[in-house]
């Protein structure tokens, strides 16, 4: 039986999800709290039906607010160029 390391099970779990060019949210895990889009300097974000959404994309300056202070673990922000 082959181990599975837990990057693997996470990356797995990430393809899953919602796949913005910046972004992954895991819609499963967001409990539309609004703790992301309240911290978020450039008002990237918005919730839509009680959960987190990328609503202008382009002006992240990717400072990973969201991503640090996200109670749920749910929005991720990619590796890449502001």
């Amino acid at each position: 039986m082959k181990n599975i390391e837990p990057k693997d099970c996470l990356s797995q779990q990430l393809e899953r999800n919602v796949n913005m060019s910046n972004f992954v949210i895991n819609e499963k895990w967001c409990k539309g709290c609004g703790v992301c889009v309240a911290l978020c300097p450039k008002k990237v974000l918005e919730l839509k039906n009680n959960k987190v959404s990328v609503a202008n994309e382009e002006a992240c300056i990717r400072c990973r607010l969201c991503e640090y202070r996200c109670p749920d673990f749910a929005i991720f922000v990619k590796e890449g160029k502001a």
